[in-house]
C-alpha cells in the first residue's frame, strides 16, 4: 500500500529520501514495541509523505487486526471479526483496507477456530517449508534414503545413532 500511494503523491517507487519509504520498518512494528521517539518518527513521516492519511488507516487497520487474538471467548471473537470485517469494508477506507475485510470475513470461521484450540498451522508450514528447501537445495530427489538423511541434517539436532541404521546398503 505506501508503495501505491507514494507513486501516486510523487510519481516513483520508493528511496531513501522518500518519507513513506523511510517509515516502512516503522510501520511494520507492533504499536507496543514503539516507543515514544518511534511513534513520533513513523506519525511525522506519514504526515509528510501520506496526504490523504491512507497509510495510516492501514496501519490502524493492522493493530486492530492483531487485537482479535486478545479475545479470549470464542464467541466474542467471532462477532468482532465479523464486525471489524465489515466495517473496514467502508468507502471511506483504502481499497488495500477494504481488501483486508473481506478477507476477514472470507476467513472468519479459521481466525475464530484458534480461540477454541490455540493452535496454529504455523509449526506444520514450517516443516513444508524445510522439506521444499532441501528438495530444491539438492536440486531433486532420486534416492528416498538419502532425502531422509538431508531432511534429518538439515532440521538439526538428528539422532546419530538414528542415522547410522539407515544408511544405503
Amino acid at each position: 500500500m505506501p508503495r501505491r500511494v507514494q507513486n501516486e503523491t510523487i510519481g516513483h517507487r520508493g528511496r531513501k529520501t522518500d518519507p513513506l519509504y523511510r517509515a516502512r520498518r516503522l510501520l511494520t512494528k507492533a504499536d507496543e514495541r514503539l516507543d515514544h521517539q518511534g511513534r513520533s518518527k513513523m506519525l511525522g513521516l506519514l504526515d509528510a509523505g501520506d496526504p490523504r492519511s491512507e497509510v495510516r488507516a492501514a496501519w490502524h487497520a493492522k493493530e486492530v487486526v492483531r487485537s482479535i487474538y486478545e479475545h479470549q471467548d470464542h464467541e466474542l471473537a467471532v462477532d468482532f471479526v465479523d464486525r471489524l470485517g465489515h466495517d473496514l469494508q467502508d468507502q471511506d477506507h483504502p481499497p488495500e483496507v477494504r481488501s483486508l475485510g473481506r478477507t476477514l470475513l472470507r476467513w472468519r470461521d479459521e481466525i475464530a477456530a484458534w480461540h477454541l484450540a490455540h493452535v496454529s498451522n504455523g509449526p506444520t508450514e514450517a516443516v513444508n517449508n524445510l522439506v521444499k528447501r532441501i528438495k530444491r537445495i539438492a536440486f531433486g530427489i532420486t534416492n528416498r534414503r538419502n532425502y531422509r538423511i538431508r531432511a534429518l541434517l538439515y532440521a538439526g539436532k538428528p539422532n546419530w545413532d538414528l542415522l547410522a541404521t539407515i544408511q544405503p546398503r
